[in-house]
């Protein structure tokens, strides 16, 4: 039988990691697909030969890390340079994530945490798709207080990922994380339907 998968996603500075650690709370398995990315790009060998193969030998540090800092430096003005990075990572953690779902089909549903994220059925495997939003001004606070960037470059950041419009276009459902709506509330709520 194959595991009800639900997908989480929210801008930067939305709390989609805080939302999900609550699901956790209540059982329920997570799958971080940004952290996954991180640890298969340093790990994985087929995906190291790829990226090294397409960026060079500075993609990776001596000692075997990703050299995110140097990635990033050429990715970010090149599209087409960031797709073709894409291109290699994305369909690798996809086969992990479906992997690590059949390892938990005992749950009663799991939760598939990620930034970028498509409708439920569109070249995913999830039943729904849930979205966490937050005020902008509040996002930029925590992301401030969280990473110690400026407010620039929180806002470069913003300006690259989906709208709260396309967000809100693919959301079956969507906890509001805006420090006034009960997030305890929403989640138990959620739990209970997404059960059954």
């Amino acid at each position: 039988m194959s595991p009800k998968v639900i997908g989480i996603t929210g801008g930067i500075g939305s709390g989609k990691s805080l939302i999900a650690k609550v699901f956790a709370c209540l059982g329920i398995p997570i799958y971080e697909a940004d952290d996954r990315a991180k640890q298969l790009i340093k790990n994985d060998p087929v995906l190291k030969n790829q990226l090294l193969e397409l960026l060079g030998p500075e993609a990776y540090l001596p000692s075997g890390e990703y050299n995110r800092t140097w990635v990033a430096s050429q990715i970010f003005d090149k599209p087409e340079l960031l797709q073709q990075v894409n291109e290699r990572v994305h369909p690798r953690v996809r086969k992990d994530g479906e992997e690590w779902a059949q390892s938990h089909a005992s749950a009663p549903y799991l939760l598939y945490e990620a930034a970028i994220m498509k409708a439920a059925g569109e070249g995913n495997n999830f039943q729904k798709v849930i979205v966490v939003e937050a005020p902008l001004e509040l996002r930029i606070r925590r992301v401030k207080q969280r990473d110690n960037r400026t407010e620039q470059a929180i806002q470069d950041i913003i300006a690259r990922q989906a709208s709260e419009e396309e967000r809100q276009r693919i959301a079956d459902y969507i906890i509001w994380n805006d420090e006034k709506t009960s997030v305890i509330e929403q989640v138990l709520n959620l739990d209970e339907e997404l059960r059954k």
